[in-house]
């Protein structure tokens, strides 16, 4: 199978979390990032040929996905949909760069043509539903060989679900925000065994302004993907 290489870039709490509760913008918790770390994420940002986000982080936090801070360029904004149900008036949708929508063949006709005559492009990525494996070959096809992945939760779970994600850099947030459902790095169904669990190999740890930053190779039943 044919994929890009995949990094998750996310910024997180001591505690692991990703917002203050279940539902709210993950903005604003970056709002107490300082502006070194901010710099840090834009010029991540435009190292990558593409950033890849849900639909549903999309539709909570209105993200822009943009390098807007360091030298370099914007990279392609990849959302995922199957229903196709991304609002209008979503940031992603403007002309600050380009978009790709991917959808699946259950999607509204009538919402994907109105996404089309914003001026962004729809890719048929599965019948029901996406299919990560054609979205990805889909991806390298265009010639995307670094796709950067910001979340949220249930699509990196379905990535490493799928052996897709190589590495991880965690910018860490030096706060404490707690509570049993507020959402964290990866979501989804998660392992049954501990047979089943990913092993990560701290590569490089650091700091950038007031945040610790750190990064990670996946194994994948010992093996480096």
């Amino acid at each position: 199978m044919r994929r890009p290489y995949v990094e998750v870039i996310s910024e997180m709490t001591v505690d692991g979390k990703l917002t203050l509760k279940r539902g709210l913008s993950s903005k604003i918790i970056m709002g107490l990032m300082d502006e070194h770390s901010h710099y840090f994420l834009h010029k991540k940002r435009s190292e990558f040929d593409a950033i890849m986000v849900g639909s549903n982080t999309i539709k909570i936090d209105n993200s822009i996905l943009t390098n807007r801070l360091a030298p370099g360029k914007s990279p392609i904004r990849v959302i995922p949909c199957s229903d196709g149900s991304i609002p209008l008036t979503a940031n992603v949708l403007n002309k600050d760069a380009p978009t790709l929508i991917c959808v699946s063949e259950k999607a509204d006709a009538c919402q994907v043509e109105a996404i089309r005559n914003a001026g962004v492009e729809i890719a048929v990525c599965g019948r029901d539903r996406i299919d990560i494996d054609l979205l990805m070959d889909t991806l390298y096809a265009r010639g995307i060989r670094r796709l950067m992945v910001e979340g949220g939760p249930t699509l990196i779970w379905q990535l490493i679900s799928r052996q897709m994600i190589d590495h991880i850099t965690l910018i860490q947030i030096p706060y404490i925000i707690g509570g049993d459902s507020t959402p964290s790095l990866v979501g989804g169904p998660g392992v049954d065994s501990i047979d089943s669990v990913v092993q990560v190999d701290l590569t490089a740890f650091y700091k950038v302004g007031n945040h610790l930053i750190t990064e990670y190779d996946l194994h994948y039943n010992g093996q480096n993907e």
